[in-house]
């Protein structure tokens, strides 16, 4: 992101991939984006396989799922970047982008998560991320359109999905 001022859209948006690669939102321009910040330790974890089956299931018509590692809740994911990779794959197969390690919440929060949850707050109108698996659907032309908390099982997103491809 250049500048100071924070983009119109989430396509205004680069992270690093867990690779280290370049990931630029702009490139997921005409698809509808998925964002979860993640961990290996948390009672949530076996959401990966969910989130799994959203990209199988929708990637061919346009649906992009990024997943964020996160350790900011409980130190639910304390291993750096190739553990957490191996981890994912090994696991739970996963086939999705995965980014780098990153905060979500408080004056390290990564850029892509203040925008988020200031276009999206949570329950009575708080913007912190409360927990691990807070997912946040993205439309066609970057513009957030839904928060779901981490309780919120990824089949559960299904229709929106639909919805929006």
């Amino acid at each position: 992101m250049s500048g100071t001022r924070a983009p119109a859209d989430i396509l205004g948006f680069e992270v690093r991939a867990i690779s280290g690669a370049p990931i630029r939102f702009a490139d997921f321009a005409g698809k509808v984006v998925l964002v979860v910040n993640t961990a290996s330790r948390c009672g949530f974890t076996p959401q990966y396989a969910g989130l799994q089956k959203l990209h199988e299931s929708y990637a061919s018509r346009g649906l992009v799922v990024i997943g964020f590692p996160c350790n900011q809740f409980g130190g639910q994911e304390p291993e750096g970047e190739a553990a957490i990779a191996q981890f994912c794959e090994l696991n739970y197969g996963v086939g999705f982008v995965m980014a780098e390690k990153v905060e979500v919440k408080g004056p390290g929060a990564h850029p892509v998560f203040r925008y988020l949850t200031s276009a999206l707050p949570g329950v009575l109108g708080t913007e912190a991320i409360k927990w691990n698996f807070t997912k946040f659907l993205v439309d066609r032309a970057g513009h957030p359109v839904r928060r779901y908390a981490p309780t919120t099982p990824p089949a559960a997103l299904a229709d929106d999905i639909e919805a929006l491809l």
